[in-house]
């Protein structure tokens, strides 16, 4: 691919919630800077955020990437954890796995991946139960 971008990239450990949301921030921060409009910014901003917190709620650990192209934003997500047995029943809005403990701090609603699909223009996710998952967004810039 000669086409040239801008990648960031942010280690991910799961159950760190001191950490929770340091990488989006970082991710809306050089949106910000590089002059990209403020409602591609934030729709990528909840696109990653979500990501992000999956994994620290679910996952042993895992990464996020932002590939930051003139016409778009690519976010890629891979974790290691448990996996996702129903894609289609975890996509649904409310539903989620997430223990009490999780959802008395204010998160595990099940918003998550509902969020991601609305925030992104192009959205996939693969997963492995027992090896975990793999989240793609794109969001192009005009």
């Amino acid at each position: 691919m000669s086409e040239q971008g801008l990648v960031l990239e942010f280690p991910l450990q799961g159950a760190n919630f001191e950490s929770a949301g340091e990488a989006s921030s970082k991710i809306k921060r050089v949106l910000q800077q590089i002059g990209v409009r403020a409602d591609i910014i934030r729709r990528v901003a909840i696109g990653s955020y979500e990501a992000e917190m999956n994994v620290i709620i679910h996952a042993y650990r895992g990464v996020i990437k932002a590939a930051i192209y003139p016409d778009r934003t690519e976010i890629a997500v891979e974790d290691e954890g448990p996996g996702i047995a129903d894609i289609q029943l975890a996509m649904r809005e409310g539903y989620s796995t997430a223990p009490d403990y999780i959802r008395e701090m204010g998160f595990g609603a099940g918003m998550g991946l509902p969020n991601m699909t609305r925030c992104s223009d192009e959205f996939d996710i693969q997963s492995t139960v027992g090896v975990g998952t793999n989240i793609r967004m794109i969001f192009q810039h005009s």
